[in-house]
């Protein structure tokens, strides 16, 4: 395997490292970008992935969007992430999770974890155990901190209302045609939001049962998960893994806007152009989904409200709309000036 440099998605990474427990059978990867602005923050997830190269490339790719995540979130974080791979099938198990903790711990606050994909509460719980630099912990009520998940749906919501603005010219959610990939905890509570406010929703997901269950309670329409791609609304959400926006995806998407929480949703940095040339809104995912770790940040930073959390999610649409300004005014791609925005405030612009 090539050495972590030679990746094409290393960009100058302070600290990749890999970890193996054979008493656990935990084997995972974890990533540092930047420490510019504070310690590297960004969740742990627990995927399984056909090759084990493929998992420091998310790693690599997941914290790096991190970095932009946290800067453009005004937080006074850096940018990491955890990969826990999920070899052969393997179940979590306490003895893995308490092996992942003391890997956190050994690199001494320069990454703080919490949860994502595959991972929850329950599991940080555990990790917490073995290291203090954890959060996403269960909280009281109306404090910082638990579940992103619904944050980080707020923080979609809104953005989504955003670029309807943006590209629809209407501040009325009633009426406007969501396509909605994935309703977990994000997708899910982005779908309950747009239903309250009388939007026509098509929902997907892998999990086939969890679409239709949702589907049923809000009266919305099902479409296949790949399929979703193409179905022809006012705003396509993606809300599961990323790296669905590609040359030939983007060519046949027929909706004006793209909006959504899923991370690095562009497959490569082409297609920010191709997206662009296509006259097609679209919300830089770092931006419009930093929700989840406003809410965790703030936890792990001991002096967050619910109603803090919720204000700083407030200023998203804001800081889309600047983009998307300097985006038509400069003609450059909104991923571009996303970027460069971010890169700045860590101090490699």
């Amino acid at each position: 395997m090539s050495a972590v440099w030679d990746f094409a998605d290393f960009d100058d990474h302070e600290h990749v490292h890999m970890f193996r427990d054979r008493d656990s059978g935990l084997t995972a990867v974890i990533a540092v970008h930047s420490t510019h602005l504070g310690p590297g923050a960004g969740g742990v997830r627990y995927w399984h992935y056909p090759q084990r190269a493929a998992a420091i490339t998310d790693a690599l790719r997941l914290s790096r969007g991190m970095s932009y995540k946290n800067a453009m979130a005004g937080l006074p974080m850096g940018g990491g992430k955890g990969v826990i791979l999920a070899d052969d099938g393997a179940d979590k198990t306490p003895a893995m999770l308490a092996a992942f903790g003391r890997a956190v711990e050994s690199l001494g606050g320069a990454y703080v974890t919490a949860e994502d994909v595959g991972m929850s509460d329950a599991d940080m719980v555990a990790i917490a155990k073995e290291t203090r630099h954890v959060s996403g912990l269960p909280v009281a009520s109306g404090a910082a901190g638990g579940d992103p998940g619904p944050l980080t749906a707020l923080g979609v919501y809104l953005g989504i209302k955003a670029a309807i603005r943006e590209g629809l010219g209407t501040d009325e959610a009633k009426g406007v045609r969501v396509a909605i990939q994935g309703v977990g905890s994000v997708g899910g509570g982005v779908a309950r939001r747009l239903a309250a406010e009388g939007a026509k929703l098509t929902l997907a997901d892998v999990n086939l049962a969890r679409a239709k269950a949702l589907a049923d309670e809000l009266g919305a329409d099902l479409a296949d998960s790949a399929a979703i791609m193409e179905i022809e609304a006012d705003v396509l959400s993606p809300n599961a893994l990323g790296a669905i926006l590609t040359e030939r995806s983007i060519e046949a998407l027929k909706v004006p806007i793209v909006a959504g929480g899923a991370n690095n949703q562009l497959a490569t940095a082409l297609d920010g152009q191709r997206i662009h040339d296509r006259g097609i809104v679209y919300a830089p995912d770092y931006v419009i989904n930093a929700g989840g770790i406003i809410n965790v940040a703030l936890e792990y930073l001991g002096h967050g409200s619910r109603e803090e959390v919720e204000s700083r999610i407030a200023l998203i649409p804001g800081r889309l709309a600047e983009i998307w300004a300097e985006s038509k005014a400069s003609g450059t791609p909104a991923s571009v000036v996303a970027d460069r925005m971010a890169q700045k405030l860590i101090g490699r612009g």
